[in-house]
C-alpha cells in the first residue's frame, strides 16, 4: 500500500517536498530517513603461542574466551531475534496532513517519542495538501488518516464518501492582516484578500471575517486562492505586493514580527466571533468499524502525544527544530505557546461548536449540506470509549495535573 501512496504521490509537488520558505527555513524533512549501517559479524583472533610475557595465554583464558564469545553470540541471536519479531507486529498505518505547520505537533511527538510503537503502530507520516487529492487518497484507502481541515470531510461526506471527524488539533487562533500600507478594513475596499485553496476552512473564515467589517467578498473585495497553505508564505507573497491582505496564525504573526517584517493587523476571528479549529482529524467509517483496534491504537498515542507535548517542553521544541528546522529561540517559545500550551485539548474530542460553524459557512454553496449538523459529520465513539475506560485518567496520573 505504501508503494502505492508513493507512486501516487510522484505527481504532486507538495508531497514530501516543502519549497524552502525565507521565512521560516521550512523545507522537505531530510532528517526523516536515515541509512542504518550495522556492524559487521564479530570477528575472530587466533592467538599464537610464542615467546615473551605478553605472548603467553594460559588455556583457562582461551577456554573463558570461547565461552564468552558464545554466550555473546547466543545473546546477540536472541536479541535481534526478539527485535524483528517485534518489529514484525507492528501494524502498518499511513498518515497525511495538509501542511507543514506547528499545529501538527502531537503528530511529531508521537513519532519522534515512539509513542506509536508503543501502542503497536509503525506510522508512516506523509504531506498530501488539503482537497481533492487528500480525501483522494482516504477514500482510496492510502492512507487511514488524514489531517486536513474539517470543510473538506464534511463536504465530500455530504456528496457520498463514508467519511467522518475523529479528532482535533486544537482551535484556530486566525488574524486578518494586511500589508503595512493598509491601517483599516475600510482601505481593503477594491483590494485582494489571498486565501489557501477555493473550498477550505481558510475561505470561508475569510469571507465571514470580511462581512463583519463590513465588507462584501467578490463585491468591495477580491478573494484570491493562493495554493498557500501555510500562512508564512501567504506573509511574502503580500509584502511582495502579490495579494493586499490573508488571514494568518498568531505563531506566524510572532515569526514576522521577529524577523523584522510589518504587517497590519485589521481583525482577531475569535474576537469577531468566528470560532474555528486549527485541523481535525478524519477517518474512513468503515475502517473505524473494521480495524477499529488500530484506530485506537491510534488515538491513544496521538492523545498521548498531547499530554507529553505540554508536560515536557524539551520533547516539543525538539520536534519543532526537527520538522519545522527552526532554531530561534523566541520562534520556538512562540510555537510552544500556541501548540503546545495553547494547543489542542486534553480529550482531543472534534470541535462541534466550530464544526457548526463551518457547515453554516458552507451550506449556501453546497446545496448537499442542507438540513445536515454537525454531528452528523463527526464520531466521538474512539474518544468516549477510552475516556469511559479510564485511559484519560491514566495518562493524568502519568503526567500531573496540566
Amino acid at each position: 500500500m505504501m508503494n502505492n501512496l508513493k507512486s501516487k504521490m510522484t505527481t504532486m509537488q507538495s508531497i514530501g517536498s516543502e519549497t524552502p520558505s525565507p521565512l521560516t527555513g521550512e523545507g522537505k524533512d531530510r532528517g526523516a530517513t536515515h541509512a542504518i549501517k550495522r556492524e559487521g559479524a564479530p570477528t575472530f583472533l587466533l592467538l599464537r603461542r610464542g615467546r615473551g610475557l605478553g605472548n603467553r595465554v594460559p588455556a583457562l583464558s582461551l577456554c573463558a574466551f570461547g565461552i564468552k564469545t558464545i554466550l555473546v553470540g547466543i545473546l546477540f541471536f536472541l536479541f535481534t531475534s526478539f527485535g524483528v519479531a517485534s518489529a514484525q507486529q507492528l501494524e502498518t498505518l499511513n498518515v497525511s496532513y495538509a501542511s507543514v505547520t506547528g499545529s501538527r505537533l502531537p503528530l511529531w511527538i508521537a513519532k519522534d517519542a515512539g509513542l506509536f510503537e508503543r501502542y503497536g503502530l509503525n506510522v508512516n507520516l506523509v504531506v498530501i495538501a488539503a482537497g481533492a487529492a487528500a480525501i483522494g487518497a482516504l477514500a482510496g484507502g492510502d492512507v487511514e488518516v488524514l489531517g486536513a481541515p474539517g470543510a473538506t470531510t464534511m463536504v465530500s461526506a455530504a456528496r457520498g464518501l463514508p467519511i467522518a471527524i475523529i479528532g482535533t488539533f486544537g482551535p484556530g487562533a486566525w488574524k486578518l492582516a494586511a500589508h503595512p500600507s493598509i491601517t483599516s478594513p475600510q482601505e481593503l475596499k477594491g483590494k485582494t484578500v489571498g486565501i489557501s485553496r477555493l473550498g477550505t476552512s481558510i475561505e470561508f473564515s475569510t469571507r465571514r471575517a470580511l462581512v463583519k467589517l463590513g465588507l462584501t467578498p467578490g463585491k468591495d473585495v477580491n478573494i484570491l486562492a493562493t495554493g498557500l497553505a501555510e500562512s508564512n508564505k501567504r506573509i511574502l507573497i503580500m509584502l511582495q505586493g502579490k495579494i493586499d491582505a490573508t488571514l494568518i496564525s498568531t505563531d506566524n504573526l510572532a515569526e514576522a514580527e521577529i524577523k523584522g517584517l510589518k504587517v497590519s493587523v485589521l481583525g482577531d476571528l475569535n474576537e469577531l466571533g468566528i470560532f474555528t479549529s486549527a485541523s481535525d482529524l478524519s477517518a474512513r467509517r468503515e475502517f473505524l468499524k473494521s480495524q477499529r483496534q488500530k484506530a485506537r491504537a491510534f488515538m491513544m498515542a496521538y492523545s498521548e502525544a498531547i499530554w507529553l507535548g505540554k508536560s515536557n517542553k524539551n520533547i516539543a521544541l525538539a520536534s519543532f527544530r526537527k520538522h519545522l528546522r527552526e532554531q530561534d529561540p523566541r520562534r520556538l517559545e512562540a510555537l510552544y505557546k500556541s501548540y503546545a500550551v495553547d494547543g489542542p485539548p486534553l480529550k482531543p474530542y472534534p470541535m462541534e461548536e466550530a464544526t457548526q460553524t463551518e457547515l453554516e459557512n458552507l451550506t449556501p454553496t453546497v446545496p448537499e449540506l442542507r438540513g445536515k449538523r454537525a454531528s452528523d459529520f463527526i464520531d466521538k465513539t474512539i474518544l468516549s470509549d477510552l475516556e469511559r475506560e479510564g485511559f484519560f485518567n491514566t495518562l493524568s496520573a502519568k503526567y500531573g495535573k496540566l
